[in-house]
């Protein structure tokens, strides 16, 4: 069979994903100057503190708080840090400068607090006063509709700020011997100690802070250093910026070295990415939704990579890339739907050999079969807006082909590896919950189109749309049941929203399918 030119298909998605960066929203905006921040500075983030089960770095709590309470990484021109750190000293009766709001973005939700016409925030100073009123509301609910589950996030959101502002979401290590207690940051800074100090020092709150991190340090360790210097390297965004210039390399230079030795640097950042949060949660890297991106990102790049060398195609490389790319742009931008913080496990997923096994192939059989995905869809595209010959799309069929099998033998095998764990750890090999379900429903689908190319019941002008069709049920399997079901033993360890997300997914994916393969010439003649 005659190759097509391997660069004319990937160029222009190349190209575009590449430069997509250039478009994504930002704007710079004059902030108010807040002088008054008392010992409040940048360094405390290096300061170990107890909290959500785990010790960590305040820097690494902030941000993550912060940004729960406000969506927002800090407070005008505040870091997160200063400004966790503010609102903590109100317990102190210390004048704060922070007047930090809460989102109210479901329509429902602004009209109970009678909210002006686009205003889709709400202060936390009036929030707490509404906190009778939230109660009464969701209390008696016996099955939350939308509404609901936003009045519930905000009454938590009420709860957490009061218990910063009251000095006891800031806990600090106490050390008495060898033993270290974790006490709120209103006890931890006694007046005494802070007189004490004062009389060697012009900081004596950083001073009496600090001494007893040293303390803390030379007994139990800096192990949360670790956490701070990885969450200062920003890899997810590095890693984003090294896929972009890979595709682009494809694009603008000849020699494919470039494009394969970004290819491969992307790799070495997302493994360190991986490594990281081995080493500070203590468990592979695929117990949250975050998690399972990230890794099906990186297990589709490191496939394609493979099956690319063995095949001597480079266009693998460009699935890869590009699939990669689009779960970088998630793990990077879709912070309000995937949560990067890292948190103590319950316990059914805890030193379990099959729940690894069976989660890492299951995550590595849905990025096999993006790649299929992305490459249909490329084609569909291609031959909708340009020309394709019989011989090149044959060409093209042969490689989504190959990623479709990979993909659904390890589907298959993820899914028996499931039934071994849930008998495990439930004791039933199979109990048709939502996801388990839907599993096997995407199972199904694959291995359905799978015999149809096979044996020939599906020509290649079908097989095409039929693949990136599919997809949609490894999307319904993977987001759906924890983001608009919700539902079932699966449920745990996984955010709740994102439904707004998925919807987009079918839509622009069903819409995708039908103006490439409708034939709206042939269509209006009939019609006339």
């Amino acid at each position: 069979m005659k190759q097509p030119n391997k660069y004319y298909l990937i160029k222009l998605p190349a190209l575009l994903l590449s430069v997509l960066c250039l478009f994504l929203p930002f704007s710079i905006n004059a902030q108010e100057t807040i002088e008054q921040t008392y010992f409040c500075q940048n360094k405390l983030g290096q300061i170990p503190i107890r909290q959500g089960g785990r010790v960590k770095p305040l820097y690494v709590h902030a941000r993550e708080v912060i940004k729960y309470l406000s969506g927002k990484k800090g407070y005008k021109n505040l870091s997160a840090t200063q400004t966790y750190c503010l609102l903590s000293l109100k317990s102190m009766g210390l004048e704060s400068p922070i007047n930090l709001k809460a989102r109210v973005d479901h329509v429902d939700a602004q009209k109970f607090f009678e909210l002006p016409e686009g205003e889709k925030t709400i202060a936390f100073s009036r929030l707490m006063d509404e906190i009778p009123r939230l109660q009464r509301a969701t209390r008696q609910v016996k099955v939350p509709n939308s509404k609901d589950k936003a009045l519930q996030t905000l009454l938590s959101q009420a709860a957490i700020y009061r218990e910063i502002t009251d000095g006891n979401n800031w806990l600090l290590p106490a050390m008495t011997n060898e033993r270290v207690d974790w006490i709120p940051v209103t006890a931890f800074l006694r007046e005494d100690k802070i007189i004490e100090a004062k009389k060697v020092s012009s900081t004596p709150f950083l001073k009496v802070i600090f001494e007893e991190v040293e303390r803390y340090e030379k007994i139990i360790g800096d192990n949360h250093l670790l956490e701070y210097r990885f969450m200062k390297m920003k890899l997810p965004m590095v890693s984003l910026a090294l896929t972009l210039l890979a595709l682009a390399s494809l694009t603008l230079f000849k020699r494919f070295s470039w494009a394969l030795v970004l290819s491969f640097g992307t790799i070495g950042v997302q493994t360190a990415l991986i490594v990281f949060r081995i080493l500070i949660s203590g468990r592979a890297p695929i117990t949250n939704m975050y998690e399972t991106v990230m890794f099906s990102g990186f297990g589709a790049l490191f496939l394609a990579l493979i099956v690319g060398h063995l095949k001597k195609e480079k266009v693998y490389v460009y699935m890869g890339l590009a699939y990669n790319a689009c779960t970088l742009m998630m793990m990077n931008f879709a912070t309000g739907m995937l949560s990067e913080s890292i948190s103590p496990l319950v316990p059914v997923l805890r030193d379990n050999f099959w729940l690894s096994t069976h989660v890492t192939t299951i995550i590595l059989s849905y990025g096999a079969l993006a790649l299929s995905w992305i490459l249909a869809n490329t084609v569909m595209i291609k031959k909708r807006f340009s020309q394709m010959s019989k011989a090149d799309e044959a060409y093209y069929v042969d490689h989504i082909y190959t990623t479709l099998k990979w993909g659904t033998i390890m589907l298959g095998a993820g899914i028996i590896l499931g039934g071994v764990w849930a008998d495990y750890s439930w004791g039933r090999f199979w109990g048709w919950d939502p996801k388990e379900t839907w599993s096997l429903i995407a199972f199904v689908i694959y291995m359905a189109i799978l015999h149809g190319r096979y044996t020939s019941w599906i020509p290649n002008h079908r097989f095409i749309p039929l693949v990136a069709g599919a997809f949609m049920s490894i999307m319904m399997a993977w987001f759906g049941v924890n983001y608009i079901l919700a539902s079932g033993l699966h449920s745990y360890g996984f955010s709740e929203g994102g439904a707004l997300f998925l919807g987009s997914f079918f839509l622009v994916q069903t819409t995708i399918i039908l103006i490439t393969n409708i034939n709206f010439k042939e269509r209006k003649s009939s019609l006339t």
